[in-house]
């Protein structure tokens, strides 16, 4: 199974707040921007750098800055949650959107918006807090190839393994990251132990 859980204690303790039912949508949005920080550092780990001459208050050194455009993609309407958490970290990177829902009959995931930048040529970070059946992140992620975007990473916080292996089935080349791998899907398509639903929580609607 490819996926790389960002395994860091304090992504876990935000986790655990995160996943109990009493916590409200502030304290909910909070933890998820501090944990989308957190693991940018990981998915931007290898990163292509170039480098760049810098005077400092002694002398000129060789520094380093990221080559290339970044893209962020999250995933409509729960990805937003992970967005500014990313921005953060890399505030130049350029934003596209990909709005997506699920039939709650089928599962399968229909396709409402799309606006991506004009240059394609970057790495791609695609967002989405829960990937459940992977029904919908596979489907996002085949709309970006088809619109010419390569080099796509894929960052969640909670991942199922049915999810992982639909992405790992339909877009090998795509790496997946997640906070936290749960143990299965319910008869409902949503992650155990899981959060609940995380564009409800986030924005406080039912």
């Amino acid at each position: 199974m490819q996926v790389t859980v960002v395994d860091h204690p304090l992504i876990k303790q935000k986790i655990t707040k995160m996943r109990a039912e009493h916590t409200s949508s502030r304290d909910f949005r909070e933890c998820l921007d501090e944990i989308a920080m957190l693991m940018t550092y990981e998915v931007a780990r290898n990163l292509p750098l170039q480098e760049v001459e810098v005077a400092t208050p002694v002398a000129k050194t060789t520094g380093y800055k990221v080559a290339g455009d970044i893209f962020v993609v999250p995933i409509l309407r729960a990805g937003l949650g992970l967005l500014t958490g990313v921005l953060k970290m890399i505030p130049d990177a350029r934003v596209g959107f990909i709005g997506l829902y699920r039939d709650e009959e089928t599962l399968k995931p229909i396709e409402y918006y799309c606006k991506l930048p004009d240059n394609k040529d970057g790495v791609t970070i695609v967002v989405d807090p829960m990937l459940a059946t992977g029904g919908s992140a596979a489907a996002a992620i085949s709309m970006l190839k088809a619109r010419g975007l390569k080099n796509i990473r894929f960052m969640c916080l909670v991942a199922a393994p049915e999810g992982v292996k639909v992405m790992n089935d339909e877009h090998p080349d795509v790496p997946v990251y997640t906070a936290a791998l749960d143990e299965k899907l319910n008869e409902h398509g949503y992650i155990v132990p899981g959060l609940g639903d995380a564009g409800d929580r986030i924005f406080g609607t039912h």
